[in-house]
């Protein structure tokens, strides 16, 4: 594509050799390849270069300082664009000390791209909010952070400057917002299985699924909304890509997990218009993943599999009501017969895809968008307890002692030894002494063990020296040692035909490729049992913190990843 420098100039703030040598590296496929190409410049550029382009950038000003020569004109247009010029007195005074503090502690101005990730601008609360937020983040990190805005500020300018249509991105955008009307709590974003606002999730879903122009949309046994827009195939002869994500939620949650990989297809069936593939696509919008209310984690995806196992319909939540009966009292059957009848012939799929925010830092602090999913990492997790003996804090000798917070430490240490050396990652996430005191020797210690890998055969070895060292442990310090496996979840290794499609999908929008492991299990694991499958990440801002609030996703990366879909799809 054509560029010229006389529209791409202010992109970044008083620099614009940032655009004029990435241009040199041109003709670009894509707009996202020439915005790689100014990020790898400015990488490259080093230290000193990146500091002076922070420090050539404004303060928020707010109220009167709008009208000031201080500003560029796209930065004025930007900070009128997030209401800054109707700061109220206390905002106002409260945006000067945070520029004050901020300067102080870091030397440099506060960067936001305050258009935000739809590109229509923050509220000034959540200016505010994210100034003291980021106030305290380490200066190393806000470094990086400052550097990620300038790349959206910049961004944004180029899709103004070039007229940028980003009509499925902003609508994956705005469903997402709308999605979230619904939860469990009004204090946070809450939906877990069979609850009203999970009803009222799928309700919408399965409207948006018709009006984007699926044949059907239908809610089936366990509350999955299945959606089918057929290919060119008929009957017998009929082709189908399955792909999916799921949209419950964990407690105070974001809004793109799971969520992001229903949407995404249906932007990609809307764009169509009607018109059809040669592959038909199977969209469902699964109904459980997170095992929030009940412990069957994936009991949504498992009935695809037939991996839903009858007695999880009694299990308990934590107000004693069974799963059955939490089914049927939202107009589920609740039956296993009915649930049965859910399992997929993989004969008539030709595979399983899913779409999902990384739900890690790793493609935010390598600015890249979109990444490649290799593997799901397999994990072991347990729940133990050492025990020793208590005793008097000040009476007795540290050689004759049986500590066992000090066991568990130390094996906290083998856990982060090992999970490096072997390339797969560990966790100690519990660590509890009952009873404790500020004056005793801890004789218990409960904690739990989390081991994750890309393949069994790591998962396997770094269990197998985590375990052999806590024995040593144990036996060196005196203690007792309690130990119930709670999870074994195999790995699941994308299918290299399917990665491939996703690979190449990713290079034609010319983009580089970034390939990476999944430490999060995902819905895929489940369809990995009957159908080759393989995912694609999609970068998430704030550091690409999930599980959270702060979780965000950028109307520009929406687009890209509802456009790596559609390649993918229309290449079948």
């Amino acid at each position: 594509m054509e560029l010229s420098l006389d529209k791409l100039a202010g992109l970044y703030e008083h620099s614009p050799w940032i655009a004029e040598q990435a241009l040199a590296r041109g003709p670009f496929k894509s707009l996202a390849a020439f915005k790689r190409a100014c990020a790898e410049l400015l990488e490259a550029a080093g230290r000193e270069a990146q500091l002076a382009l922070l420090r050539a950038h404004p303060e928020l000003v707010g109220k009167a300082g709008l009208s000031t020569s201080m500003l560029t004109d796209e930065s004025s247009r930007e900070q009128r664009s997030a209401g800054l010029q109707h700061c109220s007195a206390e905002q106002f005074a409260r945006l000067q000390q945070l520029n004050r503090d901020y300067n102080a502690r870091f030397g440099w101005p506060f960067i936001l791209a305050v258009r935000g990730p739809r590109g229509t601008g923050l509220t000034r609360q959540q200016i505010i909010e994210t100034f003291e937020r980021r106030l305290h983040a380490h200066p190393d990190s806000e470094f990086q952070e400052c550097l990620r805005q300038i790349h959206r500020i910049a961004e944004l300018r180029l899709a103004d400057a070039l007229g940028e249509a980003l009509a499925e991105g902003e609508q994956v955008w705005d469903w997402a917002e709308q999605l979230a009307r619904h939860s469990d709590t009004p204090e946070h974003l809450t939906v877990t299985y069979a609850t009203p606002a999970h009803r009222a999730c799928a309700a919408d879903l399965q409207r948006w699924m018709l009006a984007c122009g699926f044949d059907s949309a239908e809610v089936d046994a366990v509350g999955n909304v299945v959606g089918r827009y057929r290919g060119e195939g008929e009957g017998e002869r009929a082709q189908w890509l399955l792909t999916g994500s799921h949209y419950d939620t964990v407690r105070n949650a974001g809004k793109y997990d799971g969520r992001l990989g229903v949407l995404a297809p249906m932007a990609a069936v809307l764009r169509l218009g009607g018109r059809r593939l040669p592959v038909g696509l199977e969209l469902v919008a699964f109904a459980e993943e997170e095992g929030q209310r009940f412990p069957a984690t994936f009991l949504a995806s498992s009935a695809l599999t037939g991996g839903f196992r009858p007695e999880w319909l009694e299990q308990r939540d934590a107000e004693g009501l069974t799963m059955r009966e939490a089914m049927q009292a939202v107009g589920l059957p609740g039956t296993s017969d009915a649930i049965a009848a859910l399992r997929r012939d993989p004969a008539r799929y030709l595979g399983f895809v899913e779409i999902h925010i990384e739900q890690g830092p790793v493609l935010d602090a390598a600015l890249q968008p979109l990444g490649i999913v290799t593997s799901i990492n397999g994990s072991h997790r347990y729940l133990g307890e050492l025990r020793g003996q208590a005793s008097h804090a000040g009476t007795t000798p540290m050689d004759l002692r049986r500590d066992a917070l000090l066991g568990l430490a130390e094996l906290a240490l083998v856990v982060e030894g090992e999970a490096g050396r072997l390339g797969g990652v560990g966790t100690v996430g519990i660590a509890e002494v009952p009873n404790g005191s500020i004056n005793v020797v801890p004789g218990r210690c409960r904690f739990s063990l989390d081991l994750r890998a890309p393949s069994d055969a790591t998962r396997d070895a770094l269990r197998d020296a985590v375990l052999g060292a806590l024995q040593d442990i144990a036996a060196r310090r005196g203690l007792q040692v309690q130990l119930q496996a709670t999870v074994a979840a195999r790995a699941a290794p994308s299918h290299p035909d399917w990665q491939a499609r996703w690979e190449a999908a990713v290079q034609r929008l010319g983009l580089p490729l970034h390939r990476l492991v999944s430490g999060a299990g995902h819905d895929a694991m489940q369809l990995h049992e009957i159908l080759p499958q393989a995912m694609l990440f999609v970068r998430g801002g704030n550091g690409g913190i999930s599980h959270n609030p702060l979780e965000s996703i950028t109307a520009h990366d929406a687009q890209l990843c509802v456009d790596a879909f559609a390649q993918l799809w229309e290449s079948l």
